[in-house]
């Protein structure tokens, strides 16, 4: 007896055991079975991530004011996990699925399921009128989230169920341009089953971002962030998260300079951080639009997303902590910035307010751009929603005039054509050069005061060097020039800046797999062709033709250059010839280009000619600056200004370029041009005065008249 039920005992053992590996061969085995889906379901949950959002880093002028920031606006977020028991479509797949299994208490876990999700939902619903709210239009949110989600899932079903190769091929094979409705249509005729659609759709659960968060609600108020979390801490597919809104303080103060973020779609712009999972862009994420800094600094104010790891449980295995970008800070001093701006759009102040225009003011002694001015400019804020006005705007508010744009110089450059015949001997200081009350040569440019005036400058003075920048004399400029050979005069104007871009101190890149980016800047010409690439060294340079040169002594002809060249040449003259890079940026600390100073070399004797001669042109009778400057009271605030106008023609634009500077040796560039301007006397010139006592009163040059002037002992001015 007892032998009889071991016998039967091992039997029904081995029949178990056989039971069972004839179920798990069948679960292994066929790859269409339910289980099997199910358990492909399973592994492709394993190690599922949700991503966070970052927030980018901010931009700061040099006394850290705001120029850009993101803030914070923190949302009720809703996961699709629970989003979807809100679609009768979605439970009946889950529903079909659950029924294959053969196992009525999956049938009823579901089902209780549903009914916990959906009263999850409902008190969600009601529960955002708390914070202003309408029911109606968050049930509306959930029913688009849903839409939106299951129209994909159906898309992939169709295309994991294999598409009808005619259909592909109307659209050349890019499956991705075909109709919703085609697909959904071949869908149903390759499957005319509703519920075996349905299985299908329902067995899409492994798609990126198919359970990110979406956002129904923003929330106001720092109270009703608080009562929010109080309110969903029980409901685990229900979040408050932030989401970066950019804003810009300032508004459309240096906007060219700054930029602004837009969608990030182009290809250009996503392909930056392609190769990084957690900086990479996500639908409906932004970027740095080009140019301007936001664009530049792009990957170091991205920051990275951190990330949330769970395992088949949907329980937190691993976790990186969000890197929020890194901040910006630039030389620019916002405040006077603004100021500029507004008073070159004041009819009131400005009798050229309509006409676009461009100021840089650089700080000597440092080589920070203090103020990067270009007008018409326009609202960041706003960019994005009027860019299609502005990119049509014939005045062209998109440019960064002071950087991007180039022009000729007219007299500006006759400093440092004096400097180049000074330096190579073609001229002595006290030599005459006549400008008699006649018509030049055929060939030779006329001068200036001969056109307005039938005399030529012979009749005022003697017309040396010192006086021939006073009186912006033609006749001697274009004399000077014309006997200095054309390398020589073409390095001479290199080294001071023409014809390539100025260095600026751009920050480093956070990886040197990420490419870096650029301001776009003019480079200007300097040769008889305007290059066709970015010129890194003199030899690169066309070359300049003897007949160019007279013209290149007044600044016209094929000589071009940037507001912010010119501005910086004169801090190179202001520094007794010492070129140095221009700083725009503060933070993240940005290495000093190799060329950190250029000695020009330039002889003592020579500056002082040049000096006296623009000091001659703001300060003395027949200075073609003296009528802006004679009531400005700069003088009187321990500023001295030495300056040089400029008109020029076809195209007309008016100029005034130099420097200031005080008793105790602080010193400022500029540069400012007036497009469409007739006279750097009378157009450029009172701006130039202004923007000077605008750098007074921010502290960067001289004294107010309303404090003490400090002095110092005479033996240290130059």
């Amino acid at each position: 007896m007892y032998d009889k039920r071991v016998k039967i005992f091992i039997g029904m053992s081995l029949s178990l055991l056989l039971i069972g590996l004839l179920r798990l061969m069948q679960m292994q085995l066929l790859a269409d079975s339910s289980l099997q889906d199910e358990i492909a379901a399973l592994k492709r949950q394993r190690g599922r991530s949700r991503q966070l959002n970052t927030l980018r880093g901010r931009i700061l002028d040099r006394k850290g004011r705001v120029l850009a920031t993101d803030s914070p606006q923190f949302q009720i977020a809703v996961d699709y996990r629970l989003t979807r028991f809100h679609d009768d479509r979605v439970v009946e797949a889950m529903e079909l699925l659950a029924r294959d299994r053969a196992n009525p208490s999956v049938l009823y876990d579901l089902q209780k399921e549903v009914e916990i999700k959906r009263a999850d939902l409902q008190r969600i619903i009601n529960d955002c009128s708390a914070f202003g709210a309408d029911p109606g239009t968050i049930e509306g949110r959930i029913r688009s989230l849903n839409e939106a989600k299951w129209n994909l899932r159906t898309f992939i079903a169709w295309v994991r169920g294999g598409p009808d190769p005619n259909l592909v091929a109307r659209y050349d094979g890019r499956i991705n341009s075909i109709p919703q409705s085609e697909a959904e249509a071949d869908f149903a005729h390759r499957y005319p089953d509703r519920a075996e659609r349905l299985r299908r759709i329902a067995r899409v659960d492994d798609l990126a971002g198919m359970y990110d968060s979406e956002p129904l609600l923003e929330l106001e108020t720092e109270d009703d962030i608080f009562a929010a979390q109080i309110e969903f801490m029980d409901i685990n597919d229900v979040s408050i998260v932030p989401k970066g809104q950019r804003q810009y303080p300032y508004g459309s103060t240096a906007a060219q300079t700054i930029g602004w973020v837009g969608p990030a779609e182009a290809d250009h712009y996503t392909e930056l951080l392609k190769h990084d999972r957690l900086a990479s862009y996500r639908e409906g994420e932004v970027c740095g639009r080009r140019p301007g800094v936001e664009y530049v600094c792009e990957a170091i104010l991205r920051g990275r997303r951190g990330e949330l790891v769970y395992d088949i449980d949907r329980k937190l295995i691993r976790q990186s902590e969000t890197v929020f970008g890194q901040d910006i800070q630039l030389t620019l001093d916002i405040e006077l910035q603004r100021r500029i701006e507004n008073y070159l759009t004041d009819r009131t102040l400005n009798a050229n307010y309509l006409a676009p225009s461009a100021v840089v003011v650089i700080q000597v002694r440092t080589g920070d751009i203090l103020a990067l001015v270009s007008t018409p400019t326009y609202d960041l804020n706003r960019v994005r929603y009027e860019y299609g006005a502005l990119i049509g705007d014939p005045n062209h508010p998109l440019w960064n005039r002071a950087i991007s744009q180039q022009y000729p110089p007219g007299s500006s450059v006759k400093p440092l054509i004096l400097i180049a015949g000074l330096q190579e001997k073609v001229v002595t200081a006290n030599e005459i050069i006549h400008c008699p009350s006649a018509v030049p040569p055929q060939g030779w440019p006329r001068c200036w005061i001969f056109r307005d005036h039938g005399i030529g400058h012979d009749v005022r003075w003697d017309n040396n060097g010192r006086n021939a920048i006073k009186g912006s004399c033609n006749i001697y400029f274009s004399h000077v020039a014309d006997r200095i050979d054309r390398t020589v005069l073409q390095q001479w104007l290199y080294r001071f800046g023409y014809g390539r871009r100025v260095a600026l101190n751009y920050p480093p890149t956070p990886s040197d797999e990420i490419e870096p980016r650029q301001l776009i800047q003019a480079q200007g010409q300097i040769s008889w062709q305007r290059p066709t690439t970015t010129i890194a060294s003199l030899d690169e340079l066309p070359p300049l033709r003897d007949v160019d040169k007279r013209l290149f002594g007044i600044g016209q002809g094929n000589l071009w250059a940037s507001p912010l060249q010119v501005a910086n040449s004169f801090a190179t003259l202001a520094r007794g010839g010492l070129a140095r890079p221009a700083r725009l940026f503060v933070k993240p600390e940005a290495p000093v280009p190799p060329e950190q100073t250029d000695d020009l070399h330039i002889a003592p004797e020579t500056l002082q000619v040049i000096y006296d001669g623009m000091d001659a042109v703001v300060n003395e009778t027949g200075g073609t600056g003296r009528d802006a400057f004679r009531p400005s009271g700069l003088a009187a605030q321990g500023v001295k200004v030495l300056g040089k106008t400029g008109s020029t023609e076809r195209p007309y634009h008016a100029w005034f370029a130099g420097f200031a500077e005080d008793n105790e040796g602080a010193k400022i560039a500029f540069a400012v041009i007036i497009e469409g301007g007739q006279h750097g006397s009378r157009d450029a010139a009172p701006v130039a005065r202004d923007v000077i006592q605008f750098c007074v009163d921010a502290g960067y040059v001289g004294t107010p008249a309303d404090m003490p002037i400090p002095t110092r002992p005479a033996a240290a001015n130059r």
